[in-house]
């Protein structure tokens, strides 16, 4: 064996140290508890847009074992005995450089003896961009038979990460590969990175046939596969449209809106990302009855950020999961899929979502600390309230997003596969010019009574 081959190996040697986790653990309740995922993606192009064809850099540099491991320690640093989930793409399943073949090693010890998840990532985000329904079912059958075998011992994946996903690829993840868990909906995504998916609610729920931004209405539309958001967004930044030098839509719980962009010092995002984890875990649980925060760190962000003269850049890691056990002590770190079938278990179906938050903003970026946000999120619509707060000014809609209108997806391939109808919180038609809520047509106003009486007074 080389020197190079040696080193390698005792990488995944390292790994596999400790004794292996138990089977896997029973399903939490998920009422009356507070849930992180923490999810990362290994892949080798930027964007594979098919199995043969890239775009983007090669980021296999960005990719060692040697970072891998910095990110695994970091985590259970920061939370010892948490779980999280590994997101393999294609190409980087087969590599056959020595660097790839040491990480699917690591990754797959790290299941042994953490007890994570490891799944497929079609596409590297956005695989409906660039692939057909058909070719992406095909791509999931054989990479997850890939992961099985990767990982060994009859491991099967509980999930698959997606960034977002069709309907009909969500069907087939249920019925044909048996996953009812799919990362298969980025909230709020427009104007951003390789594609569009707006018009989701932001918390677990059942897709439609129709489109996987929608809610299933009932069993003629249900897809039985927990639709889940890809990373927690804060309400008040996420209402912009894209990104700019002073604000990104997708500013919260992330590290690359938050860390990396100029928007104040490493200590100053960290300040944001907790902001943004209280959304859910105060306000949001008080009113849902349990809270969930998603963050995902992409494994090319070790080193890329190192490159952009952030020192040390997982202790930024560390030190928010800290921070968040230090104060929400209770709170379970879990798998994503463990936290998306805890949500099967307590919903059989849509009929009693009834997600309502209340959000001011922080000061940080595009996060206006005058502003607060109110959001009611069901099977039948997602509706945002806005006001100045400091300044005592009336609310006015900024989105009302109704799921029981016909929706439809793109048939082909595309950038854009955003649901969005009446009034949409990006502000970028001229219907979607905040009004009073008693300005909404009376069909409107009657749809949101049913649900919200307290709202809309007869």
């Amino acid at each position: 064996m080389t020197a190079t081959g040696a080193a390698l190996a005792g990488w995944a040697a390292r790994a596999m140290a400790a004794e292996p986790a138990s089977t896997a653990p029973a399903l939490p309740s998920l009422l009356g508890n507070r849930f992180f995922t923490f999810n990362t993606v290994i892949r080798v192009n930027q964007i594979e847009v098919t199995r043969n064809r890239n775009a983007g850099e090669d980021e296999g540099n960005d990719h060692t074992p040697e970072a891998v491991q910095a990110f695994r320690d970091a985590f259970e640093r920061g939370w010892p005995g948490a779980r999280m989930t590994w997101a393999m793409s294609w190409l980087a399943l087969q590599d056959q450089r020595p660097n790839y073949k040491a990480i699917r090693e690591l990754v797959a010890g790290y299941h042994h003896k953490y007890g994570d998840e490891i799944t497929f990532i079609p596409g590297g985000y956005f695989a409906n961009v660039y692939n057909t329904r058909e070719q992406i079912n095909k791509d999931l059958h054989d990479a997850l038979a890939m992961v099985s075998k990767m990982v060994g011992g009859g491991y099967r994946p509980r999930s698959v990460v997606a960034g977002y996903l069709t309907a009909e690829n969500q069907r087939y993840l249920a019925e044909q590969e048996g996953i009812h868990v799919c990362q298969g909906n980025i909230w709020s995504q427009y104007a951003v990175d390789n594609g569009d998916g707006e018009g989701s609610i932001n918390y677990p729920y059942y897709p439609s046939r129709e489109h996987f931004c929608k809610p299933a209405q009932g069993k003629d539309d249900f897809i039985d596969c927990v639709n889940l958001d890809g990373w927690t967004c804060d309400f008040i930044s996420a209402r912009h449209p894209g990104a700019t030098d002073k604000f990104n839509s997708r500013m919260g719980v992330g590290p690359i809106e938050t860390l990396a962009q100029g928007r104040g010092s490493q200590e100053g995002g960290l300040g944001h990302m907790l902001a943004t984890t209280a959304q859910h875990f105060d306000n949001g649980f008080e009113r849902n009855g349990f809270a969930w925060v998603t963050n995902c760190w992409e494994l090319c962000l070790v080193k890329q950020f190192e490159r952009q003269g952030i020192k040390d850049p997982v202790q930024y890691l560390t030190k928010y999961l800290q921070a968040v056990r230090q104060r929400w002590p209770k709170v379970l770190c879990v798998t994503q899929g463990e936290f998306g079938l805890a949500w099967r278990e307590a919903f059989k179906d849509n009929a009693k979502l009834d997600y309502r938050f209340v959000a001011r903003g922080s000061g940080f970026g595009g996060s206006e600390e005058n502003l607060e946000i109110r959001w009611f999120m069901n099977r039948d619509f997602r509706l945002a309230l806005l006001r100045d707060w400091k300044a005592n000014g009336p609310e006015t809609v900024i989105d009302f997003t109704r799921y029981d209108l016909t929706a439809q997806e793109p048939q082909g391939q595309g950038r854009n596969w955003s649901l969005i109808n009446r009034i949409n919180q990006k502000g970028l038609r001229q219907q979607d010019k905040p009004i009073p809520l008693a300005s909404l047509p009376e069909e409107d106003q009657a749809l949101i009574r049913r649900r919200y009486p307290e709202l809309v007074r007869p």
